[in-house]
């Protein structure tokens, strides 16, 4: 017999959003937060389709695929416990391009792919899966702290860029896409709901 977990709902709340305007990921926090099919208007990660890039080595670069990553979303919980394993006294959500971060779900990261996000206001956001870490976010990090940069003054190859990946292991968050449109606000309740679950046997 397979083991099996039966559907659960969890409760959370909408700490801050954020909005990528900028040509890269970095992140400030806003009001609101429109969203459409296409994610966020004018965001670095809006759009139905992306090109694919390392996380997708079964295409070619570049190829046009479908957008899953349209909206980054953290935990409050994490970030602190990132801060604390990478020594720093705070973590700022938008250093490391997030879009939501929520508060009161524990180990929001391992939440599975396909559970269902949905908003007091109306929206409701599809989990794709975990957003791995990255040195290209830890570069994020270490310039915004003043951290020494690594060889030829390149952040991605510091120390502090390297902790990083290791301090936000199943901590980093995860990547969704917009299944219903609408407004998302701080404060604002969230129920995330998910799917019975099991692990495919070997």
């Amino acid at each position: 017999m397979i083991e099996t977990h039966p559907p659960r709902k969890l409760k959370a709340t909408v700490s801050k959003v954020l909005r990528a305007a900028g040509d890269d990921f970095v992140s400030t926090e806003a009001s609101s937060l429109p969203l459409t099919f296409e994610g966020i208007e004018g965001d670095f990660h809006a759009g139905i389709s992306r090109q694919s890039g390392s996380r997708e080595p079964w295409y070619e670069r570049g190829t046009v695929m479908r957008n899953e990553r349209q909206i980054s979303i953290l935990s409050q919980e994490e970030l602190a416990e990132i801060a604390e394993g990478m020594g720093i006294e705070t973590l700022e959500p938008g250093w490391i391009g997030a879009n939501l971060v929520l508060e009161g779900i524990p180990r929001m990261s391992y939440l599975p792919p396909r559970t269902l996000l949905f908003f007091e206001g109306g929206v409701t956001l599809r989990i794709d899966g975990y957003n791995a870490p990255c040195r290209l976010a830890g570069s994020k990090i270490a310039e915004a702290v003043g951290a020494e940069p690594g060889p030829d003054g390149d952040y991605t190859r510091s120390d502090m860029a390297l902790a990083f990946k290791d301090a936000a292991h199943m901590k980093r968050g995860l990547v969704a896409w917009v299944e219903r449109e609408g407004v998302v606000k701080p404060g604002e309740a969230v129920t995330a709901r998910l799917w019975e679950q099991w692990i495919y046997p070997t």
